[in-house]
C-alpha cells in the first residue's frame, strides 16, 4: 500500500513538474484579440457556434501533442527543424511572416492593457509602461523556470470568465444543444465570423512557442506522457474559457441585440446586464490575459527567429550569451508599448492586415510540421499514427481552405 501510495505521489510530482508549456500556450491564444473574437460571436449568434469548439479543441489537442513530440524527441525548436529539412530560404519566408504577423498580434494585447485598464479609470500612459517594463524585466532578468511560474500565475485570470458565465445565468439546456448539434449558415458574415474564431485559436506562435519552451525546460523522452497529458489538459482548458467568454455573451447581449467587436465593449455591455462583478471580472480577465499573451508572443518571436538562423537562444541565457534573442523580444514590446501612447493612431487596421497574414501561415507551418513529424529519420518510432495523420491533414486542408475564403473575402462585397 505505501508503495503504491509512493509511486502515484511520484506521479503526481512529476506531471506538476512538467505541466507548464502546452497549459500557458494555449492560454496566451486567449488573448486581447482572442477575447474580442469570443465575446462577439456570443453577442452576434448566440450559443449557435459553441460546436466549433469541439472541433477545434480535438484538432488543437493532436498538433500541440506533434510539437511535444517533436522536441522532446529532437531537442530542438520547430524552426531549427524547418530550416534543417526544408533550407534556408523557405524558412527565411516563414520568420519574415511570422514577425509580421506576431507584432500585430503584440501590438493588439499591448492595446489590451490600455483598454482593460481604462475601465478601471487608469491611463493608458501608465498602465502600458508599467506593464511593458515588467514584461521586459520578467524575461530578461529571470530563469526559465520563474518565468514559467509567473506566467502559470496570470492564467487564473481566466477564472473570472468562468465565474462570469454563471454570474449570467444562461440557459443550460441551449448551451448544450449549441455544442452537441451543428449550425451553420450560408452568409458571409457567419463564415467570417467562424473563420476567425477557429483563426485565433490555432495560430502559428502556439507551434513555435511550445515546442521552443519544451526544448528550454530540457525535457526528453522519458517526460513525454506527462508531457502529452500537459497539452490535451491545456487544449481543453483554453477552449473551455473561450466557451465561458462565448456564454458570458451569448446569455445577456445577444437577447439584448448588443454587437460588440472588442472586449472593452463587452464588459461595458455586461455592466447594465449582468452586474458590477460580472463587468469587474471581466475586465481583470482582459488584463491577465493580455499581459500574459504580451510577454509569450514576444517570446515565441525570438525562439523562431534564433532557432532559424542557428542564434542562442534561451531565457536562461543572459544578453551577453543571446544578443539577437533579447534584442527581438525587446524591440517587441519597445515598439508595440510606444505606437499604443501615440495619439489619434487608429491600430485597428494594422492589426486586423496582420490578423489575417497570420491566418495564410497556420497551414503553411502544419504542412511542415505534418511532413516533419513523420520522417523517421528525425522521429524514429515515434512518428504519427493512423487517426494522427487523419486529423492533422484534415486540419490542414480545412485551414487552407478557410484562409483562401477570408483571403477572397477582400475582394467581395
Amino acid at each position: 500500500m505505501k508503495e503504491n501510495k509512493k509511486k502515484k505521489t511520484g506521479n503526481l510530482l512529476m506531471i506538476l513538474s512538467v505541466i507548464g508549456p502546452g497549459f500557458i500556450t494555449v492560454n496566451a491564444g486567449n488573448d486581447a484579440g482572442g477575447i474580442a473574437t469570443y465575446a462577439s460571436v456570443g453577442a452576434s449568434y448566440g450559443y449557435k457556434m459553441l460546436w466549433v469548439l469541439v472541433v477545434i479543441t480535438v484538432s488543437m489537442a493532436i498538433i500541440q501533442e506533434m510539437n511535444a513530440r517533436m522536441a522532446v524527441v529532437t531537442g530542438k525548436g520547430l524552426s531549427d527543424l524547418i530550416r534543417e529539412a526544408f533550407g534556408v530560404k523557405l524558412t527565411f519566408f516563414a520568420m519574415t511572416v511570422l514577425l509580421i504577423a506576431n507584432f500585430g498580434v503584440v501590438l493588439g494585447d499591448f492595446a489590451g492593457i490600455a483598454a482593460s485598464m481604462e475601465l478601471f479609470h487608469v491611463s493608458r500612459y501608465i498602465s502600458v509602461p508599467i506593464s511593458a517594463l515588467f514584461i521586459w524585466l520578467l524575461v530578461t532578468r529571470g530563469s526559465y523556470k520563474k518565468v514559467e511560474k509567473v506566467f502559470l500565475m496570470f492564467t487564473f485570470a481566466f477564472f473570472g470568465y468562468i465565474i462570469s458565465a454563471f454570474i449570467v445565468k444562461p440557459d443550460w439546456s441551449a448551451v448544450a444543444q449549441g455544442l452537441v448539434v451543428p449550425h451553420v449558415e450560408a452568409n458571409k458574415g457567419y463564415i467570417l465570423t467562424m473563420i476567425g474564431l477557429i483563426g485565433t485559436t490555432i495560430t502559428p506562435y502556439m507551434q513555435f512557442y511550445l515546442q521552443s519552451a519544451i526544448v528550454d525546460k530540457r525535457l526528453s523522452i522519458s517526460d513525454y506522457k506527462y508531457e502529452k497529458l500537459d497539452v490535451y489538459f491545456g487544449a481543453i482548458w483554453g477552449d473551455l474559457v473561450s466557451f465561458f467568454i462565448i456564454v458570458s455573451t451569448a446569455a445577456t447581449l445577444h437577447p439584448a441585440g448588443i454587437a460588440v467587436d472588442s472586449a472593452q465593449q463587452a464588459a461595458l455591455a455586461l455592466k447594465p446586464l449582468a452586474g458590477e462583478y460580472a463587468f469587474i471580472l471581466f475586465g481583470a480577465g482582459l488584463f491577465g490575459a493580455s499581459v500574459l499573451a504580451a510577454s509569450v508572443i514576444p517570446l515565441s518571436t525570438s525562439y523562431a527567429i534564433c532557432e532559424a538562423f542557428g542564434w542562442e537562444s534561451g531565457v536562461d541565457h543572459d544578453y551577453h550569451e543571446a544578443p539577437a534573442f533579447f534584442g527581438i523580444y525587446t524591440s517587441l514590446i519597445v515598439l508595440s508599448s510606444a505606437l499604443i501612447l501615440i495619439p489619434g493612431l487608429d491600430l485597428m487596421k494594422l492589426i486586423l492586415v496582420t490578423q489575417q497574414i497570420a491566418g495564410v501561415l497556420v497551414p503553411i507551418i502544419l504542412v511542415f510540421m505534418t511532413i516533419l513529424v513523420n520522417r523517421k529519420d528525425i522521429m524514429g518510432k515515434y512518428t504519427n499514427n493512423k487517426v494522427q495523420n487523419f486529423i492533422s491533414i484534415a486540419t490542414v486542408v480545412f485551414i487552407s481552405a478557410l484562409s483562401c475564403i477570408l483571403i477572397g473575402s477582400v475582394f467581395i462585397k
